[in-house]
């Protein structure tokens, strides 16, 4: 940078300098020697002395205004190069401090930029999930139908199978355990569209922030761009002052760091959620497998139980239709020697009536007399024993009959209650999903 000039050494003028300007007095008149004829012509003329120092003074302000007018020229470069290499040091710390403040911007920029895209693949895992759960909620409609169906179709089993057993309290346990899955699974979905409005609000208050921030780096961006010979700057004399609502940059950072600290809480809890998501379905899923297969082997052990006393009672029929063949050969046979006997009894009470008609002394007790007595009385005794035979057999073929209408019953039943278990329950479990978590997958 050049230096300024040195100044001038005054130039004496080559007058005499009088001691003051003032020395001229103006109402001292010229002495007039000639008389009052030449009064006119000396009024308004100064005498020599008068002239001289009146040149004199004006030479001697033409000095100092051009002494005083010299210092201000040097004064007015001095304080140009002095403004302008202050104003350039100043622009250029200004500049500086745009180019860290872009810095500074850029990376709560980056920083929310990351946090936004984390923030929002999260709450499509979680949507995901949440997809899973109701996937997995229309899964359990299928076994909830189907339990519910093998509980009314069993109703329709006849007594004595109308019981309590097994198989019905396993039924009731997998309905119950089917509501309280539902119930969990509606809660858990409930909670995760909760979690995941929290997730789109936090990412929503992000964009904003990261909006705003991608405009003030535009807008600094350009401001750093600015220089002395850009042709789109003006004078904005009502901007140079701080706004009421201005923040401080370290109530700026906080901002961002708040914003930033709360979406990685929501997505910690959603982290922590679709952990929990994945818990439930597995656990529901291994619960129902569970419970389906105590379900299936207390209908397999009933079935067998079942064919057991069916076969048993089958069994027992086969050996009753037997009987009943023999007791009803056993009633002929009766029958037929009591008409056998009744002809025996017939000739012998015949004889008897005949011999009654002997005459006189001829009706003698003989010994074929007596014979004939004791044969009516064997025959008799046959006959009453045979009868009494024939009717007691005619009552156990009576019972053996009522014993057969049973046991055909008790087979029917025992048909009934197979077929309505094994043919409509089992048959109907057939539908049941193989899992709920594979469940929650499919489209």
């Amino acid at each position: 940078m050049a230096q300024p000039d040195e100044p001038h050494a005054p130039v004496v003028p080559s007058c005499p300098l009088p001691s003051k300007i003032c020395d001229v007095v103006r109402s001292e008149r010229p002495r007039s020697c000639c008389g009052m004829a030449m009064a006119g012509f000396r009024t308004a003329k100064y005498q020599l002395p008068e002239w001289h120092r009146r040149n004199a003074g004006v030479c001697y302000q033409a000095f100092l205004a051009g002494e005083q007018a010299e210092r201000g020229r040097a004064e007015a470069k001095s304080l140009v190069k002095h403004a302008a290499a202050s104003a350039q040091r100043a622009q250029e710390y200004s500049k500086a401090t745009l180019g860290q403040r872009l810095q500074d911007v850029h990376f709560w920029r980056m920083e929310l930029q990351k946090e936004i895209m984390e923030l929002d693949a999260e709450t499509n895992l979680l949507a995901a999930q949440k997809l899973r759960l109701e996937r997995a909620l229309d899964a359990t409609e299928v076994p909830y139908a189907v339990v519910v169906d093998n509980l009314e179709c069993r109703e329709r089993r006849q007594p004595p199978d109308l019981a309590a057993d097994e198989v019905e309290r396993q039924l009731m346990k997998e309905a119950d355990l089917i509501r309280d899955i539902r119930d969990l699974l509606k809660r858990t979905i409930i909670q995760a569209a909760t979690q995941i409005r929290s997730n789109r609000i936090q990412k929503e208050n992000c964009e904003l922030d990261w909006s705003d921030k991608v405009e003030t780096y535009h807008i600094d961006d350009k401001c750093v761009g600015y220089c002395s010979d850009s042709t789109n700057v003006q004078f904005h004399p009502s901007s140079v002052k701080f706004e009421e609502n201005a923040s401080t940059p370290k109530s700026w950072a906080q901002f961002s760091h708040d914003n930033i600290s709360r979406a990685e809480q929501e997505k910690l809890a959603s982290v922590q959620l679709r952990s929990l998501i994945n818990s439930i379905i597995h656990d529901a899923s291994e619960d129902l497998r569970m419970q389906r297969a105590a379900v299936s082997e207390a209908f397999d052990t009933h079935c067998r139980e079942l064919d057991g006393a069916k076969l048993r009672l089958e069994q027992h029929l086969q050996q009753i239709l037997k009987d009943i063949g023999d007791e009803e050969a056993n009633i002929v046979n009766l029958k037929k020697a009591i008409r056998d006997k009744e002809a025996y009894l017939k000739v012998a009470h015949t004889r008897l009536y005949d011999r009654s008609f002997r005459p006189n002394v001829e009706l003698c007790r003989d010994e074929p007399q007596f014979r004939l007595v004791n044969e009516v009385e064997e025959l008799t005794v046959f006959l009453e024993a045979l009868k009494r035979k024939l009717m007691e057999s005619e009552q156990n073929l009576k019972n053996l009959e009522e014993t057969r209408m049973k046991l055909e019953k008790e087979i029917a039943v025992k048909a009934n209650s197979i077929f309505i278990d094994r043919e409509k329950c089992m048959g109907n479990r057939v539908r049941y999903p193989v899992d709920l978590e594979v469940a929650s997958y499919k489209q």
